[in-house]
């Protein structure tokens, strides 16, 4: 898939938000190392933190389908600024690929990239849980 395809999935994402709270819709596009792409958007809900994030949603669709190898993930909105992903998606994408390249976009069209690991530096992990006995 090209960028410009994985670009205009996430952006198609944005008419399928359920966000009446927020009025902030996010559309994702995940692509995995076979080629195969899963999309999301943001779900929100009366309590706000059972809501889920455009990119949480897009992952665990793609987790729960049996990938567990992703080369990059586009996040769109459609402010003036780029839709970067919050600190939680951040942890939640570090679980599985510390390194996804993010595309981010603005509500232009504008692109920004990250690696994640530099928009989650010194993330936690597995590796942190080594040694730990319940």
């Amino acid at each position: 898939m090209t960028l410009d395809e994985l670009k205009d999935a996430a952006v198609s994402m944005l008419d399928r938000a359920h966000c009446p709270y927020s009025h902030f819709p996010v559309g994702a596009a995940l692509e995995c190392a076979d080629g195969s792409v899963y999309t999301g958007c943001n779900i929100e809900n009366a309590s706000y933190p059972v809501g889920l994030c455009a990119e949480r949603t897009a992952m665990a669709k793609a987790v729960s389908c049996g990938q567990r190898d992703f080369v990059r993930l586009v996040i769109a909105g459609r402010s003036g600024e780029f839709c970067v992903p919050c600190g939680m998606c951040r942890q939640f994408l570090a679980e599985f690929a510390p390194e996804l390249s993010i595309i981010c976009l603005n509500g232009s069209g504008e692109a920004e990239t990250f690696r994640l690991s530099e928009l989650l530096p010194h993330s936690f992990g597995g590796s942190q849980l080594d040694g730990v006995k319940p």
